[in-house]
């Protein structure tokens, strides 16, 4: 069995099972030297306090290991890549970032275990490779305290800015936070947001999985569009939600193949591009991202869209959860990916880039 395979069937394995921890801060970091204490979430992987950590970074020279000079992925041309590693036990498990620039280098992910981690990308021309100034802080409720500090409420899956104000999706319990970053940044205390009654009834564990805001001067300005890993509608099709905006509501997004939804992202042509997931014990896991058009969105629509890209494990891929987009200096659209490594021995953290050329 080659090393691809074999690596293949554990991997494989491994993504049937779930958990996450954590990413950064901005007040003053003690070094992470030791694992933070255990109150809740998956044992040892926490975070109770703002640290600074190290994370070590191997390059990625080759998406398709079968075919190191390919670097055209249908409408994706491959980047570069890097494999993140830590010392800090509560390294891993992410499940979304977003850029806190417009040059893709500053950033802030979430962990599902209820932590923050920021940093910046280092890059050499256009490679990434490696990270800076990695922090990681536990997000915050109302009263100052961790959130999961409150049972299950540390499944921490989607993410939104809107300017300072960031936007958490809770997908066990269903919920929404919003955080301002401009009250202390990491150390920003959330509030629960209300959410429509559809959404509160999401199946346990497959709610909100990915979200966008939408800004100024695009259709659906102001509205926060949150949509569902596997809420299936009467006709199996994956439900969302439009929250706040000119016309809230819910539509559905067409499932084909067994897909689920893991992350969205608003580019700035208006396109909105979906990360898409799943897993056999036959294929192990695939990813594919379609392309949705946000003027097609609307209360009660049914919106579909071509494929962009597609992979598995044949790729440089593991249980990517997060995406997010920039423009680079000399206009390139460049889309980030990250995985979630469920805090598994058989599974990575990847980041990876792709320049969208179509």
């Amino acid at each position: 069995m080659t090393a691809y395979f074999s690596r293949r069937k554990f991997l494989g394995h491994a993504a049937a099972g779930a958990a996450i921890s954590a990413f950064p801060a901005a007040a003053r970091a003690q070094p992470a030297t030791q694992p933070p204490p255990k109150f809740a979430g998956q044992a040892g992987h926490t975070v109770t306090e703002t640290v600074s950590l190290e994370v070590n970074a191997r390059p990625i020279t080759a998406f398709e290991p079968r075919d190191r000079a390919r670097t055209r992925f249908g409408a994706l041309e491959y980047r570069s890549g890097l494999v993140l590693t830590s010392p800090y036990r509560g390294f891993g498990g992410l499940s979304g970032i977003r850029f806190l620039d417009t040059q893709g280098e500053r950033f802030i992910a979430i962990s599902d275990q209820g932590a923050w981690f920021s940093g910046t990308i280092r890059y050499s021309g256009r490679d990434m490779v490696g990270l800076d100034n990695v922090e990681a802080a536990p997000m915050l409720n109302a009263e100052g305290r961790p959130i999961t500090e409150k049972r299950l409420w540390y499944d921490t899956e989607s993410i939104a800015l809107d300017g300072s104000l960031v936007y958490v999706g809770l997908e066990r319990v269903n919920a929404l936070m919003r955080f301002d970053f401009a009250k202390g940044f990491t150390q920003a205390r959330g509030e629960v947001l209300p959410l429509p009654p559809a959404a509160k009834k999401l199946p346990y564990n497959k709610g909100l999985e990915g979200m966008v805001f939408v800004p100024k001067g695009r259709p659906l300005a102001g509205t926060l569009i949150a949509f569902s890993e596997r809420g299936l509608d009467r006709d199996g099709n994956l439900i969302a939600f439009l929250i706040g905006g000119p016309s809230p509501g819910q539509f559905s997004v067409r499932r084909t193949e067994n897909f689920d939804i893991s992350d969205a992202v608003l580019l700035p042509s208006g396109e909105l591009l979906v990360l898409e997931r799943k897993f056999s014990w036959f294929t192990g896991v695939n990813i594919r991202i379609r392309a949705l058009q946000l003027k097609s969105i609307a209360p009660g629509a049914l919106v579909d869209g071509p494929e962009l890209f597609a992979a598995d494990l044949g790729h440089e891929i593991d249980n990517m959860e997060g995406i997010d987009a920039h423009v680079s200096a000399d206009g390139e659209t460049v889309l980030t990916l990250v995985s979630d490594d469920n805090f598994s021995l058989l599974q990575r953290t990847l980041l990876l880039q792709f320049t969208l050329v179509e």
